[in-house]
C-alpha cells in the first residue's frame, strides 16, 4: 500500500457519488463484512482512502457482473491476500474534464496545472476568491481544488458555496489537517499541502470515475 494511495481522504457522500452506491449500502457492507472499514474523523464522519475506494470499485464491479455482496467481498479478501488489486489508469478516450485550481501560490498552481494538463485535463486557475467565483460561473468545472487559506481564509466559504451547487466535486487543500472541518463544509476530499502531482492526478481519476475498474464495469455493461 503506497503513500500516495492513502493521503487523499473522501467523505462517504463523495464515495457514494463516485461509485453510484447509496451511503446506506456502504455502511451496511462495513457493518456486515468489515472488509472496507474507513477511518473516522474527530466528528465521527467516515473518511475513505484511495485504496478503500478501489476496493469498493472492485466489489461493485463483481456485483454488476452477477456476484452476490457476500461473494464479492470474499473475492476482495482473496485479492487483498494476494496483493492483486489493479491501480487506477487514465482513460484518454474520455472528454477532457475541467479542473478549477483555486490557489494563492502561483508557483504551486502552475506546477499542478502542468501535471494535470499532461494527464489530459483542462485547467483553469484562480488566485483569489473573486476570480474563483467568476471562473466557476463562467466555466462550470468538473472538479474544484480549493486552498482553504485563499483570500484571508475565504476558502471555507468557497468550499461551502461550490459544494452546495452540486455541479462539481470539491477538494479542499491546506498545509494543516483541516479534514474534519472540510468534510463538514461539503468537501468530497481533503489533501495536505504541498500537493504531490501523482497524488493529485490519482485523486482526480477517483472523483471523476476514470479508474481501470470503472472502465471495465462500463465495458461489461455495454456488452451485456
Amino acid at each position: 500500500m503506497t503513500r500516495d494511495q492513502e493521503q487523499a481522504v473522501y467523505s462517504i457522500g463523495a464515495v457514494a457519488r463516485m461509485l453510484d452506491i447509496p451511503p446506506s449500502t456502504l455502511r451496511a457492507w462495513e457493518e456486515r463484512y468489515g472488509a472496507v472499514a474507513p477511518q473516522r474523523s474527530d466528528g465521527a464522519q467516515r473518511l475513505y482512502s484511495r485504496t478503500q475506494v478501489e476496493q469498493l470499485r472492485f466489489i461493485k464491479f463483481h456485483m454488476d457482473a452477477g456476484a452476490s455482496a457476500a461473494d464479492a467481498h470474499r473475492l476482495l479478501r482473496q485479492e487483498l491476500s494476494a496483493g492483486r488489486l489493479p491501480a487506477a489508469l487514465h482513460d484518454s478516450g474520455e472528454r477532457r474534464p475541467l479542473v478549477l485550481l483555486v490557489e494563492r501560490d502561483s508557483y504551486a498552481a502552475e506546477l499542478a496545472e502542468y501535471f494535470l494538463r499532461t494527464e489530459g485535463y483542462d485547467v483553469a486557475i484562480a488566485t483569489d476568491s473573486t476570480q474563483a467565483r467568476e471562473q466557476f460561473e463562467a466555466r462550470s468545472p468538473d472538479v474544484v481544488v480549493v486552498d482553504l487559506l485563499i483570500s484571508a481564509a475565504a476558502g471555507f466559504q468557497l468550499l461551502n458555496d461550490f459544494a452546495g451547487r452540486g455541479t462539481a466535486q470539491v477538494i479542499a487543500v491546506s498545509a494543516i489537517d483541516s479534514s474534519a472541518d472540510a468534510m463538514h463544509a461539503g468537501a468530497a476530499g481533503f489533501m495536505r499541502k504541498p500537493l504531490e502531482p501523482l497524488r493529485l492526478v490519482s485523486t482526480m481519476r477517483d472523483l471523476l470515475g476514470t479508474s481501470a475498474l470503472v472502465r471495465a464495469a462500463r465495458t461489461h455493461q455495454a456488452q451485456a
